[in-house]
């Protein structure tokens, strides 16, 4: 055991702080939390992103299939049970983003590698209805938070694309610091993209965490 700036031992060597449900904050678009993925999940994670296709595929992974296909309901239970069985394995965080109870996103801690590294990276997305309205913040804010506190990660990081300004915001907010940039690093929206890696550690967020930074900015409210 090792221990931890946010008070009491670190654990080592396995993966602490899953399943897990966070807290809820209170920003413009409603009350967020996050909860691990449901199977009960697949309606509106299908119907979210059948709808907002424009919101969400120039930002996503090229992946083979047409869009309707690949974001299909039948879809839902092949990547749940991935999902949770990468859960279980300690490779990664799979929560499910909530504004005022209802399904509006997801935010992903995924590659988690435990020592020497105790690293991660963080991904999300929201739908359209709750965009620009602090939610993706709140989220990301949250699922940090619980990282660096109960998983007990020292380093999450972000690759994002140069043109996607509102999630360089998103990070922005938080005090993710640019570190580079990744030549043609992803295939997105049909083409190898350049990505900017962006990335927070614990000593940057402490004593309280990046909740308190939203707080302190008027960002959030606590719920």
């Amino acid at each position: 055991m090792s221990r931890s700036p946010w008070g009491g031992a670190r654990p080592t060597g396995r993966h602490p702080g899953w399943p897990a449900r966070t807290r809820a904050l209170r920003v413009p678009a409603g009350v967020v939390e996050l909860r691990p993925v449901r199977l009960r999940d697949g309606a509106a994670w299908s119907r979210t992103r059948l709808r907002d296709e424009e919101h969400l595929a120039p930002w996503e992974p090229t992946l083979p299939g047409p869009w309707a296909d690949r974001n299909a309901l039948a879809e839902w239970p092949a990547r749940w049970a991935a999902l949770r069985s990468m859960g279980r394995a300690g490779q990664a965080l799979p929560f499910t983003l909530l504004v005022d109870g209802q399904f509006a996103g997801q935010v992903v801690i995924g590659n988690v590698v435990r020592e020497p590294l105790l690293s991660a990276y963080v991904g999300y997305w929201v739908g359209a209805h709750v965009a620009g309205g602090g939610a993706a913040t709140a989220g990301v804010a949250l699922a940090v938070d619980h990282c660096f506190s109960r998983v007990g990660l020292h380093r999450v990081e972000a690759t994002v694309r140069p043109e996607n300004a509102r999630s360089l915001r998103v990070l922005a907010k938080l005090g993710f610091r640019e570190e580079g940039l990744l030549r043609r690093y992803l295939e997105v929206d049909g083409d190898w993209r350049d990505h900017l890696v962006l990335a927070v550690t614990e000593e940057d967020v402490l004593p309280d965490g990046l909740v308190a930074r939203l707080l302190r900015a008027g960002r959030a409210e606590r719920a």
